[in-house]
């Protein structure tokens, strides 16, 4: 079976800024909405799918589902990990059903589609949706760096395809043409991937919990917090560095003066107990 169409379709997508969209599905359930999400991909202009922990299903299937569109179904990228799989994005936009105390900044899928394309002309967009059942979990809600949701009724109960359609939708008009060239970087220094800001959480947590910032406070909230006000400010590469600096500067510093060091903060405790401090270790 001949395939010149849909390559001659991919390879235009190549230059358009769609072509820096990933559709990430967080542990989907069901085979059908799979093939669902690849034919609103196809349709809206969209080809890179990435699949964290799926469950079992056949590539042709899909096609049986979603008529031509093999070139997206063999392109799919498989992952163990969330943070895998967006370890190369600098931007994340999750859809949820949910609001959260947190202060994220919250978006509607028109908006939810301006930003990522904005932020496709810098670097690749991932649009996060999670499981049928219970949408994104708290742990990956704490990753994205704007949530979106849905206005509906309050009834608000969208299938994951439907949910995958409305934001592809949103995007492929926000696009316009979809051949539309890539503009050059608009910034000195480019976004930082979400690798990056990962490291830049675990070293902020080790030096607050250096100077026991954490002795009367939750980290979990405090972190919480912090990521969502990094997220707001949208740092720079360079600006990033510069606050991951500040942090190690301050475990650095604790070092050279012989202070006890707490311990690392994917081992800490949500709440340091009194008695382990800096001062009560130090050497007289």
């Amino acid at each position: 079976m001949s395939h010149t169409g849909c390559s001659d379709s991919f390879s235009r997508m190549s230059d358009s800024r769609l072509s820096r969209i990933s559709v990430v599905l967080f542990e989907p359930q069901d085979p059908v909405n799979i093939a669902a999400t690849v034919r609103a991909m196809k349709n809206m202009g969209v080809t890179s799918l990435r699949l964290v922990r799926p469950c079992a299903y056949d590539p042709v299937r899909l096609e049986g589902i979603a008529h031509d569109t093999w070139d997206i179904i063999h392109n799919i990228e498989h992952f163990d990990d969330f943070d895998a799989a967006v370890a190369d994005c600098i931007r994340l936009l999750g859809y949820t059903a949910r609001r959260r105390a947190a202060k994220w900044r919250l978006l509607d899928p028109k908006g939810a589609a301006d930003d990522a394309l904005t932020h496709a002309d810098d670097g690749r967009v991932g649009i996060v949706f999670g499981r049928e059942d219970n949408g994104l979990p708290n742990e990956i809600l704490d990753r994205i760096h704007a949530a979106v949701t849905v206005p509906t009724t309050e009834h608000a109960s969208l299938n994951l395809a439907q949910a995958v359609l409305i934001a592809l939708y949103e995007l492929h008009l926000a696009a316009g043409d979809a051949t539309r060239a890539i503009r050059g970087p608009r910034k000195e220094a480019p976004p930082p991937a979400t690798e990056l800001l990962e490291r830049y959480f675990a070293e902020t947590h080790q030096a607050l919990d250096a100077i026991q910032f954490f002795k009367t406070r939750y980290p979990e909230h405090i972190m919480r917090s912090i990521r969502a006000l990094t997220f707001r400010a949208e740092p720079d590469d360079r600006e990033l560095s510069l606050l991951r600096a500040i942090s190690l500067e301050i475990v650095r510093f604790l070092e050279r003066t012989g202070r006890a060091m707490p311990e690392r903060p994917e081992e800490s405790s949500p709440r340091q107990p009194r008695h382990i401090t800096g001062r009560g270790t130090r050497e007289h």
